[in-house]
């Protein structure tokens, strides 16, 4: 399988902040900023893999800075890393004053995809080839996140196994 640029797997998506976006300070809903994460993510996921993808994991999302109502959003992502069937995708979400051109980083994460074929069975995706910079930069600290990242899988298995279902009055 050949190896793919990551600039190839590059996706923006820009919107305006509406009413029905927002909370009651005015500022987007963390969930909807959450949800357009994993959508632009999706999209380079797929670009690389040319398959369908699965969310496996989302890195911390810390909230920078809010984004008003009125101001917009854009996401941009790319494919900074893969193992043999997951892809470890970068989205940095901007937040922008349409009125000033001030523009705001509000929240960068990183989110594990996993491609699947029909039956949802994992299946190998090509290398990246990191060109600018901040490609290759990511790139080089993709092994350690990805140690990070399993470790917090296991934990969180631990605990889906020790408070996962429980009857009602087991509680």
């Amino acid at each position: 399988m050949e190896p793919k640029r990551a600039s190839l797997s590059r996706a923006i998506k820009a919107a305006i902040v509406l009413p029905p976006d927002t909370n009651s300070h005015g500022t987007i809903f963390g969930g909807r900023v959450m949800a357009y994460m994993d959508d632009v993510a999706a999209i380079s996921a797929m670009r690389h893999a040319r398959t369908p993808v699965v969310t496996g994991s989302s890195d911390s999302v810390d909230f920078l800075h809010p984004i008003l109502n009125g101001q917009s959003i854009c996401l941009e992502s790319f494919v900074t890393w893969t193992h043999r069937t997951s892809m470890e995708v970068f989205v940095r979400v901007v937040g922008e004053d349409l009125l000033s051109g001030d523009r705001t980083v509000c929240v960068t994460a990183f989110l594990t995809f996993v491609a699947v074929d029909a039956q949802g069975r994992p299946q190998p995706v090509p290398k990246v080839i990191p060109e600018t910079d901040m490609e290759k930069e990511l790139h080089k600290g993709a092994p350690a996140r990805a140690r990070i990242r399993k470790e917090r899988r296991t934990k969180a298995r631990m605990f889906a196994e020790r408070f996962g279902v429980s009857k009602p009055w087991e509680r």
